[in-house]
This record gives structure tokens, C-alpha cells and sequence, in this order.
């Protein structure tokens, strides 16, 4: 596996993983809303009716419009109010990870479910937490955080072994990223960084993914790791690392040495972080109740 650890990957390298893994094509209705939010005056309209013409996008849409991100109490219940609400990026936001999650199929369905509400919380999480950040943008740090393990069912449906191996790094305390280049031939961090760059998403993504679990992420030069990449991967490890805390869950993402990186690098100090885990804690609160 020393191979697809370099900085990067080979043409045979990306040829040995695409073999490996079958990595889904993008949705046309992640196609469709992407190119409608990129154009100079997207119509918001149009937004609406792709999203009102599916009812898992309609509800996640109400959802999010509804959620304590948003800070308002007023409740709606159409979903042009939600999109005006949300505006455009959010809104590709919702289309992306409703498709995500329903490109994630051949595995069992509770594992599946609890892994789903466990990245929805950790994408509010840094989204939040990006919010109280100069220059991170909200709704892409919450797109990240989406994507940033989305390759895990995937291997957990090409490799038989997967949940074993999972358990055997809760129980041996060692991070799952060193566990799956211990036993398989490709890694979540660099199949998630090819899946995002086949559904057409910003690469500056991509390359927060594929470098999220590297023990050097915070050395590496700009030109390798852009900055905006490090700031993805440094909020989602701070909101990871404080989310397993408050939930007593086993921390193998993050590790203490890459959280007080990603800390440093944001530079959040002991007062910023106890506020930050009354918010994180509220946040859990409300996703979980």
C-alpha cells in the first residue's frame, strides 16, 4: 500500500483503486442543481422544482431550513420558502447529500443508518464551527464533512472484512486510516477524494479528503495541500474529535497529536474550545432528540 501513500497518485496507482472499489456515478439531479447554482443569476425557482420533484430532497430541505443553523423560529413548510431561505449553496448542499446517501447501497441498513446520522451531525458540527471562523465557508465545510468518510461503506461493501476491521481498531485504540493500509489494497481518504472528483465537486474537496488522515497534513507546502484544504480537514477534526468526547464514543479519526494541530491551526484556544463544546453539545441535543 506504500505506493498510494505518496502525495500523488500514479496513473496505475488510480487505475489499481478504480479496479479495486466500485466508486458511484454522479446523479444527474447533482448534475442538474450544480450547473443551476453556477450560473451568474441561478434560478431559484428551478432550484425549487428540481428539489420539490423528489420527497427525500423536499424533507431534507425542510429540514436543514428548519434547523437551528438558521436560527430562526419561525417554521416553514413549502419548499420554495426553504430554498429561498437556504439560497443556492445550501441547497446543492441538501441535493448532494440526499444523493450520497442514496448511492451508498449494498450495505446493511441499520449499520448504515447510524453511520448516516453520525455524518449529518458531524457536517452541522463543522459547519458551525466554521461559522465562528474568518474565511471558512459554512456550507462547503459542511459538504466536506459530508464526504470527508464517505468511502467507508464502499469498502465496507467491497471488503468482507471491513467491520472487523473497524472493531478491532475501536479495540486496540489504533486509527482506522493506519488499520486499512494494514489490510487492504486502498485507503477511505483516497477512494472519497476519487468520488468526489468523479460527481464534479470542487477539487480543493478532493484534496481535503485524500489528506485528512495523513500524520503530516499540517507540514505539507501549499502548492501539495492548499490552505482552504487545511482549514476543511482542521474543522471537521475539531468537530469529530469534540462530537466522539461528548457522545463516549472511541476515537479512531482524529487522535489527540491531530486534534491539537487542527486547534493550533485555528488558532482556538482552552476558552474558545470550552464554548465550543457547549455548542457542540446543543448541537447533539437537538439532532438527537
Amino acid at each position: 500500500m506504500s505506493d498510494l501513500i505518496d502525495h500523488e497518485l500514479s496513473h496505475e496507482d488510480l487505475q489499481k483503486v478504480m479496479s479495486t472499489i466500485d466508486i458511484p456515478a454522479c446523479p444527474i439531479v447533482v448534475t442538474n442543481a450544480m450547473q443551476e447554482a453556477q450560473k451568474d443569476e441561478p434560478d431559484l425557482g428551478n432550484l425549487a422544482k428540481l428539489i420539490g420533484n423528489d420527497a427525500g430532497l423536499s424533507a431534507a430541505a425542510l429540514k436543514l431550513a428548519n434547523s437551528p443553523l438558521y436560527g430562526s423560529s419561525n417554521r416553514i413548510s413549502g419548499v420554495r420558502q426553504a430554498v429561498d431561505r437556504l439560497g443556492t449553496k445550501n441547497i446543492v448542499c441538501v441535493v448532494v447529500s440526499v444523493a450520497l446517501r442514496a448511492s451508498m447501497n449494498g450495505v446493511p441498513a441499520a449499520w448504515l443508518e447510524k453511520f448516516w446520522q453520525r455524518t449529518t451531525l458531524l457536517a452541522i458540527i463543522a459547519s458551525l464551527i466554521a461559522k465562528r471562523q474568518y474565511g471558512i465557508s459554512p456550507d462547503a465545510a459542511y459538504t466536506y464533512a459530508l464526504f470527508h468518510d464517505a468511502a467507508i461503506p464502499m469498502m465496507m461493501r467491497r471488503f468482507p472484512n471491513y467491520v472487523e476491521v473497524i472493531e478491532a481498531a475501536r479495540r486496540d485504540g489504533k486509527m482506522l486510516a493506519a488499520a486499512e493500509e494494514e489490510y487492504f489494497p486502498c485507503s477511505h481518504p483516497i477512494v472519497g477524494s476519487l468520488l468526489v472528483r468523479n460527481w464534479g465537486l470542487p477539487p480543493i474537496l478532493g484534496q481535503a479528503i485524500r489528506f485528512h488522515h495523513e500524520p503530516d497534513a499540517y507540514e505539507l507546502p501549499d502548492r501539495t495541500l492548499p490552505g482552504g484544504a487545511l482549514a476543511f480537514i482542521a474543522v471537521t477534526q475539531v468537530a469529530e474529535y469534540l462530537m466522539t468526547e461528548l457522545l463516549n464514543d472511541t476515537d479512531i479519526e482524529v487522535g489527540h497529536e491531530l486534534f491539537e494541530k487542527a486547534q493550533d491551526y485555528l488558532g482556538i484556544s482552552e476558552s474558545d474550545l470550552d464554548d465550543l463544546r457547549q455548542r457542540v453539545a446543543a448541537a447533539i441535543e437537538g439532532e438527537t432528540h
